[in-house]
């Protein structure tokens, strides 16, 4: 049975129907591993219909944007680049208001370099205006070096988020937060700023790149560390599903607390029709 409830600072949750746009978690929420939810496509079609825009968010610097076009593509959901947002992007529009012109040192994906490059940067690992961490699959000791001795030259350290660990088919493989905790023991430092979920960053990102006002922009995932814990950073309106991570057990037991809770995405259709 679905069941609404509120973060404790709201007295009033924003109504869905007031939302523009929808962030939406994808494994958990919209899919979980190569499995499409039944209730995904009517709950798209839905917001389409009522005029409402969607946006798949993801913590992921590893991949670009067309890698999850083609990946939604396969599981039926038709989309643009324009419809996917990585935390690798929201990290280059940090970046350009806060270090415009500055010679960057990606730690990433070569994606994640092609993602600076394109958006107007100089990439440079010895002389470094900036450090940039994102999920590395070809992280190796001479990097970690290079970076952590960067560090202790007081070079300002972005991350591009926090996750510790990569879901893969077979498990987990280590990710930038494992890193992070790796360069602090090594050097006393921790990044000057996390872009993504949990923190506000990510979200303000896409209010300055899509034009939409914190009280018209909703997340919705699975996650209450990430997804959930958003909301109450970014001031912005959580919906928590629990087809994913999260059970209801889980969410008794903890101090985080959602807008909105539903059972799967076919609730929030339900309370908008309402």
């Amino acid at each position: 049975m679905d069941a609404e409830l509120r973060q404790s600072d709201r007295q009033q949750p924003r109504p869905l129907s007031a939302m523009d746009m929808f962030m939406l978690d994808m494994d958990g929420t919209i899919y979980l591993g190569n499995r499409l939810f039944d209730c995904t496509i009517p709950f798209l079609d839905f917001l389409k219909s009522r005029g409402k825009r969607f946006l798949f968010l993801t913590n992921n610097s590893s991949k670009n944007r067309l890698a999850y076009v083609e990946k939604l593509g396969r599981m039926g959901i038709k989309v643009t680049p324009d419809d996917v947002f990585t935390s690798g992007e929201a990290t280059t529009i940090y970046m350009r208001e806060a270090f415009p012109n500055a010679k960057v040192c990606v730690m990433g994906m070569p994606t994640l370099e092609q993602e600076f490059e394109e958006a107007g940067f100089e990439l440079d690992m010895r002389h470094p205006d900036c450090l940039v961490l994102g999920f590395d699959q070809a992280f190796d000791y001479a990097k970690m070096t290079l970076l952590c001795d960067h560090v202790r030259a007081g070079v300002p350290y972005i991350a591009t988020h926090p996750d510790f660990n990569c879901p893969v088919e077979n498990g987990f493989i280590p990710d930038i937060g494992a890193v992070i905790a790796y360069v602090k023991a090594s050097t006393g430092r921790e990044p000057d700023k996390v872009i993504g979920k949990p923190h506000a960053g990510i979200a303000r990102a896409v209010m300055r790149k899509y034009g939409v006002a914190a009280d018209a922009l909703a997340m919705v995932g699975d996650r209450l560390y990430t997804d959930i814990a958003l909301g109450a950073k970014a001031g912005i309106t959580s919906v928590l599903v629990f087809s994913g991570e999260t059970t209801r057990e889980d969410y008794a037991a903890s101090k985080i607390r959602a807008d909105y809770c539903f059972d799967d995405l076919s609730g929030i259709v339900r309370a908008m029709s309402e």
